[in-house]
């Protein structure tokens, strides 16, 4: 016996579909829900990390000397560990800083007598201006030592005035030799460096240009994110690839000088270190 039913295909259809909108409505609006909630949790359960990040770069840049130990209880040892590594590590420099200032102090009094021994014997004014030096860089030192071992605070240094200052030194102590100067320096352009190394460090580099350019030296720098870059440049000769690898030794490992060549340094910006 065959049966064969027949009737519109709505009356199974319409039933299907009247089941399936709210049910796809329902899983839409609850993927909805469940992507506001995980951004919800992303940007708020995830702060306590954001004030500990924005904790330690204030920590790096010496406005504050520990993370703070009111974090989440999830955070707590983390908390503690950082700040024991970060007292450990000033209790290492503090011990380094002071073996410098004892070397600085053992060097003292014997510059001072030989000092004294060569101005009674008449020594040639190059030899006593090398034992001058040589005590200013000992007495700086000292110096910084002392200061850093009382916790000295980070100092801000703009780059602008020290470069001015270096120049017109420069201008009178190679005064036969003219060179044109591009400087391009932002005014505000400060960096986290003690202004006694700053100097020195633009100095070396400085006339070291000054010496080997034919005659125009190009002074730069910029913000680079968290650092600072300083290029001075000049059109002298330049250097070989040994003379390269020679100047980037240590100093006393090496005695060449860069000739002609582009010179950089990169320092903390103040602002961010």
């Amino acid at each position: 016996m065959t049966i064969t039913a027949i009737g519109p295909r709505r009356i199974v259809e319409e039933p299907l579909r009247e089941a399936m909108i709210p049910l796809l409505g329902s899983l839409a609006l609850l993927g909805v829900g469940l992507a506001l909630a995980t951004l919800l949790q992303l940007r708020f359960g995830l702060r306590p990390l954001r004030d500990l990040r924005t904790s330690l770069a204030a920590v790096r840049a010496g406005t504050e000397r520990h993370v703070p130990d009111d974090q989440p209880g999830e955070l707590q040892p983390l908390v503690t560990e950082l700040n024991a590594l970060i007292d450990q590590n000033a209790a290492g420099l503090a011990h380094a800083r002071q073996h410098v200032a004892n070397l600085a102090h053992g060097l003292k009094t014997p510059l001072a007598a030989l000092s004294l021994k060569l101005a009674e014997a008449g020594a040639d004014n190059d030899v006593r201006d090398m034992v001058d030096q040589i005590d200013r860089r000992v007495r700086h030192h000292l110096g910084r030592a002392r200061a850093d071992a009382t916790g000295g605070a980070r100092t801000r240094t703009p780059i602008a005035p020290a470069v001015d200052d270096l120049v017109a030194v420069l201008r009178r102590i190679h005064a036969e030799r003219p060179i044109a100067l591009d400087i391009a320096i932002p005014a505000d352009l400060a960096v986290a460096i003690d202004p006694q190394d700053l100097d020195e460090m633009i100095g070396n580099l400085l006339d070291n240009a000054w010496r080997h350019a034919r005659g125009a030296i190009a002074i730069g720098a910029e913000a680079d994110g968290p650092l600072v870059t300083l290029s001075i440049a000049d059109d002298g000769t330049g250097l070989g690839d040994t003379a390269i690898a020679q100047a980037m030794l240590p100093v006393g490992a090496s005695t060449s000088r860069a000739m002609g060549t582009a010179s950089a340094c990169r320092s903390p910006a103040n602002s961010s270190n």
